[in-house]
């Protein structure tokens, strides 16, 4: 078969068949009475195989190798084949991940391409000062994508950097509540708490509302965080996890402001008061537990609570005694 017919049906042109022929991948096994080019079969199979492992993207040189040398391996090959690629896709990946964010900003000229350009590798610039900066810039200076600030508070473990990424995202809007959501699904813990931590401040119904389900999260620092939260809005459904927390000892001086702030209506103090009077007169309560708890009572207002103050002044455990005498000196003083 001649160079070109075999240019025609293999899809390989004719000067690509010549430069694998000057590199040695596969050479015309005769020529004609005319001196052209002749291919048999064995060389047509050859070519098919040298198109195949192009395809996966192997150079010439190491086609050559994979062809002729019988101790050539292809697993090694192989698997650095597949490292390439998950670079080439990361970085493509990196890559219209910022076109979109820029595309998002909605530059009307070149300026503000390169304005965003500047703040979005700000922020994932190594100096917390930058990153800061950054943050701060994106509310009034330059028009940050949501995700790219949802993205950044994710994973910044700066505490200042961090608040300032949180103040952002607060005065976007709530836009990024649906993305910090997902970060309350992360197998990270530090990814979960940074994403509740920035629904609290985040403003409106939604945010409030992805609160609540997380108020049912496995992940009790988290279901922590949206309990204040919750309880700074006046959402008394925070309640039930405010006493564990009390119980807990995790956060309880936070989780008994929130409870007094709840308790402002009447009928939620009587709630309030009742549930800590419940968990104080629970089986197997250890004496420190009772003594957070008759501390919860201290801002709680409405006769349940005080009733039960003057019954814990007289508890058998002395630090809860000693407690509830001080806390009952102190309602009277008001």
């Amino acid at each position: 078969m001649l160079i070109g017919e075999v240019a025609r049906r293999s899809g390989v042109s004719a000067r690509m068949l010549r430069h694998y022929e000057s590199l040695g991948l596969v050479r015309p096994s005769g020529r004609t009475g005319s001196g052209y080019r002749e291919y048999s079969g064995d060389d047509i199979r050859r070519i098919f195989h040298i198109e195949s492992l192009r395809s996966l993207g192997l150079s010439l040189r190491e086609i050559g190798r994979a062809l002729d040398d019988p101790g050539f391996a292809p697993s090694a090959l192989v698997t650095d084949l597949v490292r390439q690629a998950r670079e080439r896709i990361a970085a493509e990946t990196e890559l219209l991940t910022r076109l979109r964010r820029i595309d998002a900003a909605d530059p009307s000229d070149w300026e503000d391409v390169l304005q965003v350009v500047a703040v979005l590798q700000a922020l994932r610039s190594t100096s917390a000062d930058a990153r800061q900066r950054a943050a701060l810039s994106s509310v009034d200076e330059v028009p940050v994508p949501v995700e790219a600030l949802v993205e950044a508070v994710l994973s910044e473990a700066d505490p200042v950097v961090a608040g300032a990424l949180r103040w952002a995202l607060a005065r976007s809007g709530d836009g990024g509540t649906a993305l910090l959501a997902e970060g309350l699904g992360s197998p990270v813990a530090a990814v979960r708490e940074r994403a509740v931590q920035s629904l609290a401040e985040l403003p409106g119904g939604e945010a409030a509302a992805r609160l609540r389900d997380a108020l049912a999260h496995p992940d009790a620092v988290v279901r922590g965080h949206a309990a204040l939260a919750l309880g700074i809005r006046g959402v008394d459904d925070a309640i039930p996890t405010l006493f564990d927390m009390i119980v807990a000892g995790r956060n309880d001086t936070d989780a008994a402001d929130a409870l007094s702030s709840l308790a402002n209506d009447p009928a939620t103090a009587e709630r309030v008061a009742t549930g800590l009077v419940d968990r104080l007169t629970a089986d197997a309560v250890e004496a420190t537990v009772r003594v957070r708890l008759t501390q919860a009572l201290a801002d709680i207002p409405g006769s349940t609570a005080s009733h039960a103050l003057v019954e814990l002044s007289r508890d058998g455990d002395r630090a809860v005694a000693l407690t509830a005498t001080y806390l009952l000196r102190l309602r009277d003083a008001r």
